[in-house]
């Protein structure tokens, strides 16, 4: 397989085809009948799963630099350059986007029956914002993905979203275009002084990363710029309260990008460019202690609201929350385990909780409400719904054998030499997140049916089937053999521990890590 997609010269335009197909499926949507825009959309994102699973395929994990790399110059009077390259860190995101994005679209098959065209042309829209984000590796182009992002997004929750979308979707616009605003600025500033100092002005990522050192003098203000756009789309306590009204008022589709994509935006921000460019001011003591307390007091108090919240997306909105907060411990932890598995929990979450939203959506369709106390013994009238349910939920809170565990597993030790107050703390909540996840299971699935509404339910279709089978069978896969995952991410891990590891406190540097992946 690897000698054929070389003969063909792949590595030169495989990105370039993979951010090119939803670009080409939008205006085919408009032009072809209405009742193609499905299947058309449906045939870009199954041509886009084959291409990131070959790349997936191809990809060397032992070559911890940047892989299919494209440099070529855009606007060069400004350095500014149609630049795009991944690693360990990008291409899971890159397959996790590939797999959901035919899932999407199925997955909406019958809940979408007005509007179609706007909505797959939206759809396409943003799955080209959210691979760009992953595949940039120039600044210019990485802020217009980032941005451009905002605008399909905006559309899909204010008019295919609940009675209040309009305030969700402006909400949500607000949030992030404010932080991010400050971000723009701030990369303005670094490419001006990096110009300044060696007479080069570009927006290349590695150009301003190796001359970082420039930029030190104003490292504290830069880093509060990009944290505060990435905290935001993280989103990382207090700067949550946009996504539980977000979540709740989009449509299925827009749940599932929000949590298994966009949300790791976020994170990723952190891991490509806020703590690489200003190590020494990001990892300090104080500002380590300050995020990784944010990220603690976000992953419980997200599980202690959602454990009273009445309405299932709201449950699992908060529930994101909390997870994420793992992801930023692991960070901040500053390891190759924790850094590792802080990799693994965005994917391990994207699939849960993508698969939890599907499963919500598809009880919204039959019921027309999310509020828990409306069901109850659902899993007479629909057992392979309950049963799909019941595992989803599992892997949710972490339990050994499926994907949830092992990164916060790999998270928790990781971080515990650094932070082992923090990692106390966090490790209790593991409690809390099994005590929300399987009442709220309990609650409509397994208790008595008293609602005569419930009777008639219907189990699960075969459609139904095709979009959630994929995901349970990838949370088993994790959970009993995650070592391909960790065989991909180590290299990047690595490379991103010896960038930071001189900048670390002396004493987070009394902890080596030895790596993940060798022990799987």
């Amino acid at each position: 397989m690897t000698s054929f997609l070389a003969s063909i010269g792949y590595e030169h335009w495989i990105l370039q085809v993979l951010l090119g197909l939803p670009l080409l499926g939008m205006p085919l949507i408009l032009v072809f009948p209405r009742h193609m825009a499905r299947w058309i959309a449906l045939t870009v994102a199954l041509t886009e799963l084959v291409l990131g699973l070959g790349i997936w395929w191809a990809f060397d994990p032992s070559n911890p630099a940047l892989q299919f790399v494209t440099d070529v110059d855009w606007i060069g009077r400004f350095g500014i350059g149609y630049r795009v390259g991944i690693d360990g860190l990008s291409v899971l995101m890159v397959l996790l986007s590939v797999i959901m994005m035919p899932l999407v679209v199925w997955g909406s098959w019958r809940g979408i029956d007005q509007k179609q065209r706007g909505f797959y042309t939206l759809l396409l829209a943003l799955k080209t914002g959210m691979l760009g984000v992953f595949v940039s590796t120039d600044l210019f182009l990485f802020y217009f993905f980032w941005e451009l992002l905002l605008i399909p997004m905006y559309f899909l929750i204010g008019i295919w979203g609940s009675n209040n979308r309009l305030y969700a979707a402006t909400k949500f616009v607000i949030y992030t275009f404010v932080g991010s605003l400050l971000m723009l600025v701030a990369i303005v500033w670094m490419v001006w002084t990096v110009g300044k100092g060696t007479g080069t002005y570009s927006f290349a990522y590695e150009h301003l990363l190796e001359h970082a050192a420039l930029m030190q003098p104003w490292a504290g203000w830069l880093f509060v710029a990009f944290a505060l756009a990435f905290a935001v789309k993280v989103p990382l306590f207090p700067f949550h309260t946009w996504l539980p009204d977000a979540h709740t008022e989009a449509p299925t589709a827009g749940s599932v990008d929000l949590a298994v994509i966009l949300l790791k935006m976020g994170t990723y921000g952190f891991l490509r460019f806020a703590i690489p460019f200003f190590p020494t001011f990001a990892l300090s003591e104080t500002v380590g202690l300050v995020m990784a307390t944010l990220a603690v007091t976000g992953i419980v108090y997200a599980a202690l609201v959602a454990m009273v919240q009445p309405d299932l997306k709201r449950l699992v909105a908060y529930s994101s929350v909390s997870h994420l907060g793992f992801v930023m411990l692991g960070i901040w932890g500053s390891t190759v385990e924790s850094v590792q598995g802080a990799i693994l929990v965005m994917v391990s979450h994207g699939l849960s909780t993508g698969a939890l939203f599907f499963l919500i959506g598809m009880l919204y369709e039959r019921r027309h409400t999310r509020n828990i106390a409306d069901f109850g013994g659902l899993a007479k009238a629909a057992p392979l719904m309950a049963a799909a349910f019941t595992i989803t939920a599992f892997s949710s809170i972490g339990l050994p054998g499926l994907n949830g565990f092992i990164g916060e597993f790999l998270v928790l030790i990781g971080a515990f030499g650094r932070y082992p107050v923090l990692v106390g703390v966090a490790t209790t909540v593991v409690v809390f997140s099994a005590a929300y996840m399987l009442w709220a299971t309990q609650r409509v699935f397994f208790n008595r049916m008293t609602n005569p509404l419930n009777e008639a339910i219907g189990d699960l279709t075969r459609r139904e089937l095709a979009v959630l089978v994929p995901l349970i069978l990838a949370m088993f896969w994790i959970g009993l053999y995650p070592g391909p995952l960790l065989r991909r991410t180590e290299g990047a891990a690595r490379r991103y521990i010896e960038m930071v590891q001189p900048h670390l406190p002396a004493a987070a540097m009394q902890h080596p890590a030895t790596g993940a992946g060798g022990s799987h």
